[in-house]
């Protein structure tokens, strides 16, 4: 298959995982669809991974394939980083904490359900982010194995000549 062909799917596959990673982000700032206060919402949303690192960088790829590969690992990191510190939430004090944040993964809120009960406000906020977060992860991950791809197959096109150039010569 020439790389022309892999890098117009590989485009078109990019396009719309950048669209779904800016929607994922959006909705990160209407917990469980509830608007709240800009100080209620967890402080690695405002980092716009989604956004900007898996979605306004990935739409130059072909051109800019490495540009895009950072954008998409900065998505995988902050959204990593987001699913480890857990929710900005009320906890029953009426005050806005991160009750799941810790240096340890023993013990991590991910893998203890229950503890979710946690997080009173708002409602299902747990959920909410880990649901969103791990989408944004998967979507960053795809996201820079597609670019490493494109960036590999550009180089090969570069060293070794396109397909193109190779059939004119046969």
């Amino acid at each position: 298959m020439c790389s022309e062909t892999g890098s117009r799917y590989t485009g078109m596959l990019l396009l719309a995982l950048a669209k779904m990673a800016i929607v994922a982000n959006l909705l990160l700032y209407f917990p469980n669809g509830q608007v709240l206060e800009p100080a209620k919402i967890t402080d690695l949303v405002w980092s716009f991974h989604g956004f900007l690192g898996a979605g306004l960088l990935m739409l130059f790829p072909v051109l800019l394939a490495m540009q895009g590969t950072m954008g998409a690992m900065y998505c995988v990191v902050i959204s990593s980083l987001g699913l480890l510190s857990g929710p900005f939430c009320d906890a029953g004090s009426g005050n806005y904490t991160y009750p799941f944040r810790n240096n340890t993964l023993e013990g991590n809120y991910l893998f203890n359900q229950p503890t979710w009960a946690t997080c009173r406000e708002p409602e299902h906020i747990v959920l909410w982010n880990v649901v969103l977060l791990s989408i944004l992860l998967g979507i960053g991950a795809v996201e820079a194995v597609l670019c490493l791809s494109q960036l590999a197959s550009g180089l090969c096109d570069i060293f070794c000549g396109t397909c193109i150039r190779k059939a004119r010569t046969s």
